[in-house]
This record gives C-alpha cells, structure tokens and sequence, in this order.
C-alpha cells in the first residue's frame, strides 16, 4: 500500500509542477490567477512532503500542516471570486476578506497549538481539516449554484475538481475525528484524487478571463448550505462521542464506535431524506431571511394606492377588490355579521357568487372564537386534522365556490368574512400567502371601520340638523297656534265688529300660508305613536290602502292565502310611504298593486308599479340614503331610511328590484313571530 500511496503523490507532484509552468505561461497577472498559481505551489509542496513522508515514515503533522496552508488560498480564491474582487488593494482591505483570515486563521493556530500540546492532540487537527473540508463545500456550491448560466460553463470543472477534493477530505476526516485514527487506505488514495482534480483545474483557468462572477444569493441556496452545516455539525457530534467512547470504552472501544458510526451515519440519512425536516428549515430560512415571494413593501403600498384612487362610496367593494387582487382570487364577496347573528353580504364580484351565507358560516363562527386562522377548503378537505374543532359542509362550499374564508377582525371582534374562489389553484396556501392575507385584512378592517364611522358620523351630523329645522317648524306652529288662540279669545266679543272680521280674515290667510310651507315640507308624515301596540296585518293595509286612494292611480290588493299574523302600528306609516312613493312615481293611469302572503316562516308583503323606475346605481347609492330626495321641497329624504332601519329592527329584510321607465318592485319580508 505505500507503494501505491508513494507513486499517487508523486504523481500529482508531477502533474501540478507541469500546470504550474503552463500558469506562468499564461502570465496571468489577475488576482485570481495569482492565487491560483500560489495555491497550486502549495499543493504541489504538500504532494512532495507526502510522499516524503511515505517513504521515510515520517510525521504526518508537517503534510497536514501544508494541506491547511493550502485550504486557506484555495477558499481564497472562491471568496475573492464570490465578492468580485480583482485587484490586490482591494483585497487585503475588504471587509469580508479580513474577517475570514481572522477567523480562520486564528481557528487553525488554536488547533496545532493544541495539538502540539497534547498527547492526543491528533483529533484536533482532524476536526480542523473536517471544518475546513465543510466550509469549502458550502462555498463552492453557494458560488456555483448562484453564477449566470455562462459563467457556470467555465466554473463547473473546477467546481467538480475541488468539490471532490472536498468532500473525500471531509469523509476521511469524519471518519478519523471519530475512531481518533486517520485510515491510511484512503490517505494514499488521496494522491490520485487530487492528480485526476489538475486537468479540470486547467479548463476553468482557460474558460475563465476576468474571473468576474454576478452571484445572487438565493434563499435556496441558503437551504441546501443549511442543510450542509447541519450535517456537518452533526459529524462533528459524531465525532466528539466517539473520541469519547474510544477514551472510556477500553476493549470495547473499537467495536462500539464502529457501531456508533454506523448508527449515525443512518440518523444522518434519515435528517437528510426526512422531508418534514426540509420543510422546516426552508420555511425558518425563508421566513426569516428572505420574502421572494411577495415584497411586503410593494404590496403594501399597492393597496394604499388602491384605496386613494377607488371610489370612496363604496367601500366595501373597494375592499373586496384588493383582497381579491392581492391572492388573484376569481371571484370574492364579502359578509358581516349583522346584529341579529345572520351573515349579510355586503359585496360580491359577480352576481352568481351568492350563497346562503348564514348557514355555511355558522360554523366558521364558533371556529373563530377559538383560533382566527385563515380557513383553505381545500386543506380542510385533504389534509386531516388540519383545522382542529372546525366542522363544515364540504358539499356545500364546493356549490358555492368556496375556497378561502378570511376572518376580518375589528376591536378584537369577529366584523365578518371575504368569502373567495380560487378558481383552477390546485396548491394550499403556504405562510407566505397567509402572512399576506393577515396584513392586508388588518389594513382593510382599520379602512371599513373608519368608513363605516364616517357614515355614522354623516348620518349623526344630518340627523342634528334634522332636529334643527324641527325646533325651527315647532316655533312657526307656536306662532300659528299663537294667532288662532287670539282669534278664539276675542270671537265672543268682537264677532260683530266688522274691522274685527277684517283681521281674523288677514290672520287666517297668513296663518294658512305659514302652515302650507310647513306641511309641503311634512307631507305625509306620520305621527310615531306606536308604543307596544299591535295591530291586525288585514286591517292596518286595509286602512293604509283606503288613505292612499284618495290620491291616483287607485292601489289594488291581492292577498294569497290566509293571513294571522299581527304588526306594530308604526309599521302603518312605513307601508304608507312606500305606497305612496309608488304613486308618486307612476302616472295617473297606471297601476299600483300590494300583494300579500303568508307561510310558516315569514309575512310577504310585494308594492309593484308600473312607474318611471330606477337604476341599479340610484338603488345602490342613493335610495336609502338619509336625507337625499329627489323631490325638492316637498320631501326630506328619510321614508325610505327609516322603512328599511325599521323592517331589519324587525328582523326582517326590504329588498327592491326595479327597470327604468318599466316599474319598480319593493319586496318586504318580516318573520313570522313564534
């Protein structure tokens, strides 16, 4: 075995004197041809002294001590290469470049001062080259993986050359640091290794001019480094134990670290193969080192820009299109929870993106107070136990195109849920997407809470003025009821007295003129005197109706089947003004209708028309509006605000469907009482 162990090292002697003389050939004067040329002295230095030390059995110390020399400038090259530094000033005053010798430097005095210093001192020089032979790998393979496809032309060979050369000096040294004892075998083996690595050395020399390389480091390749130290960290754990076991275990030493190293190389197999534990470190890496996915910044700034520039009139659409355009949801709508703890949908993309939201979300509710994740169906549906205490109806969210249910917290509350379709997206959300959808709803439930303050506050602010213009009506009715007291008083005794008759002519004339602005302005508003009282559905539109006949066209009534359920008075007034906007909206020889039923569940109550009607966007923005009217003067705005607020008090819904210059219908809905 010497013999063989004698011709490799002098072959590679040869072999690196011959490329040696074709570097100074080449009179390549770069900084990486400089280095490159030193460390090929070095080795063929370090060749020579092995087979020296072959020969005369010498120490090995000296050969290692050359091959340590050698590890240094051949990571020196890959470093100056990595940095993209090219001139000897640059060098020696960079940053990165001083910290390295530093650290590796002093790393590697520590270790032969040890070794010199103990008797056993010949496992830390085993450990040294095991971490340098590691930190080479991972060099090579992070400047080689993150080089432009050209350059990985010319970087290839002398990657495969020193990443052999590596990775056979990490395994002899593992397995030295462990069994304390370098296996000679494979250390004359070494010689041809490194003889086979020079031709590749000289391709990359020739393919490489400038040695100039544009290196990204990717988070992948944060990854497999990672998962390269860690397996050389745990080697090194291998290797303290079985020094120590070789130290304690007597006779038995032997066989228990041959045993020992077997096990560990399996436990090393299965942390590599294992492919949760991939997973994990990728997502630590990626999560805490790198966002390639999404850049939050850009993000976040894109749905501000959408929130300046959408229509502020309805911001729930606004809302429900950002968070759409953020996961490229197909389609998207989004549902609060109203007080009454049905859903109400406040917006949807399209039109046949409806669903019966109160019973699939019921659910999703009682999950909520528990954990406010952000619900994927699919995983739901394939990944098992992975929403804990979450029961839903499969079926049903595949009706309806049901995907994701984002949580939309305000206050510390549950305000609702972006229900969205993903349309033909086959794989789960990762963290990434969740962390994005968590911030993004957190912007957007601060943007629906101060809208919905805004309203309120408009709302307030009008009402106050409401109440203004009243003090103001009531004051003009004092000074009526004022005028006519005084005429009531004075009757008895001046009804003969013609200038008396005169005056009470002039004060009932100005009085009706004043009482005419008033009630132009009051027309047909009724008195809320409700209080509990109930009254008999039948009845109270039969009245309602027997009011509204006075005026054109005539409302007609169709009842189907039996009726038997009792309203509040107050909602006389509400019915009356509906009807009465009907009239005003239909000529005088058109037609209104009142249809009514009743079921086990709920009062059906339909006002149709055959009017100017109205449209879509006029319903949307406008019809429910406080204090917007379209009849100038003779209207305030409010009966068809309070008929809504007043039917969902109730529990119950008012829904209107309407064509211009066709008709309009206004559906109401109350619950039957139980």
């Amino acid at each position: 075995m010497e013999i063989i162990g004698l011709s490799g090292y002098v072959l590679s002697s040869v072999i690196y004197f011959i490329f040696i003389l074709l570097l100074l050939a080449a009179r390549n004067s770069t900084l990486s041809g400089r280095i490159i040329l030193i460390s090929s002295g070095i080795t063929l230095l370090s060749s020579l002294m092995a087979a020296w030390q072959i020969h005369f059995t010498a120490s090995l110390k000296y050969v290692l001590l050359l091959e340590n020399v050698k590890y240094v400038f051949w990571y020196l090259l890959i470093v100056s290469t990595h940095l993209g530094v090219f001139t000897f000033h640059h060098f020696i005053r960079h940053k990165k470049i001083q910290n390295y010798l530093l650290i590796w430097c002093g790393f590697s005095v520590l270790c032969w001062l040890l070794s010199f210093n103990f008797s056993d001192g010949g496992n830390y020089i085993f450990i040294l080259f095991l971490v340098l032979s590691l930190g080479s790998i991972v060099a090579i393979e992070q400047l080689y993986r993150n080089a432009d496809a050209k350059v990985k032309w010319a970087l290839w060979p002398m990657t495969i050359a020193l990443g052999t050369t590596a990775v056979f000096d990490f395994v002899i040294f593992a397995q030295a640091s462990m069994v304390n004892q370098l296996d000679f075998t494979f250390w004359y083996a070494r010689g041809y290794l490194i003889t086979i690595a020079m031709p590749m050395l000289l391709i990359s020399t020739r393919r490489m001019k400038n040695w100039s390389v544009d290196v990204f480091v990717s988070r992948e390749v944060v990854f497999y480094n990672s998962m390269l130290l860690i397996s050389g960290l745990y080697l090194l754990l291998l290797a303290v134990a079985g020094y120590a076991i070789n130290f304690f275990g007597g006779q038995w030493g032997s066989v228990i670290s041959i045993a020992f190293l077997a096990l560990g190389g399996t436990v090393l197999m299965a942390l590599l193969i294992t492919e949760r534990l991939r997973r994990e470190v990728k997502v630590f890496i990626t999560k805490h080192f790198y966002a390639n996915k999404y850049d939050y910044r850009i993000e976040w700034l894109n749905s501000i820009e959408q929130l300046e520039v959408r229509d502020g009139n309805d911001c729930y659409q606004t809302a429900t299109d950002i968070i759409c355009t953020s996961i490229n949801a197909t389609k998207g709508a989004l549902v609060t929870k109203a007080y009454d703890g049905h859903y109400k949908c406040m917006y949807r993309t399209h039109d046949d993106y409806d669903a019966n939201y109160s019973i699939i979300l019921s659910s999703v509710e009682k999950f909520y107070k528990i954990n406010t994740w952000i619900i994927d169906i699919r995983e739901y549906t394939y990944v098992e136990d992975s929403y804990p205490c979450l029961n839903l109806n499969i079926e049903m969210c595949r009706e309806n195109q049901i995907d994701l249910i984002v949580p939309i917290i305000s206050g510390g509350k549950l305000y609702g849920m972006f229900v969205l379709c993903l349309g033909n997206t086959k794989s789960y959300l990762n963290w990434e997407d969740r962390d994005l959808l968590f911030a993004i709803t957190k912007q957007l439930s601060n943007y629906l809470s101060l809208n919905e303050a805004k309203i309120r506050l408009a709302e307030s602010k009008q009402f106050e003025a409401f109440h203004r213009m009243s003090a103001f009506l009531v004051h003009d009715l004092k000074n009526i009821q004022a005028q006519l007291a005084l005429i009531n008083n004075n009757a008895k005794r001046h009804r003969n007295n013609p200038e008396f008759i005169d005056d009470v002519f002039e004060t009932v004339e100005s009085a009706t003129l004043r009482l005419d602005k008033v009630l132009t302005q009051l027309r047909n508003k009724q008195a809320a005197e409700t209080g509990e009282s109930y009254t008999d559905i039948i009845q109270l539109i039969a009245k309602v109706v027997e009011q509204r006949n006075v005026n054109k066209p005539r409302v007609e009534v169709e009842i189907s089947g039996k009726l038997s359920l009792e309203v509040e008075e107050e909602f006389q007034s509400i019915l009356n003004h509906l009807i009465q906007n009907a009239q005003e909206a239909t000529a005088n020889d058109g037609w209104v209708k009142v249809t009514i039923s009743q079921d086990e569940f709920a009062l059906r109550i339909g006002i149709l028309d055959n009017g100017i009607g109205m449209s879509d966007e006029f319903i949307k923005s406008r019809l429910f509006k406080p204090f917007d009217t379209t009849k100038g003067n003779a209207g305030m705005g409010i009966g068809a605000y309070e008929a809504k607020q007043y039917i969902e008090s109730q529990g119950g819904s008012l829904q209107v469907t309407s064509i211009e210059q066709e008709g309009s219908i206004f559906q109401i809905i109350l619950p039957c009482q139980k």
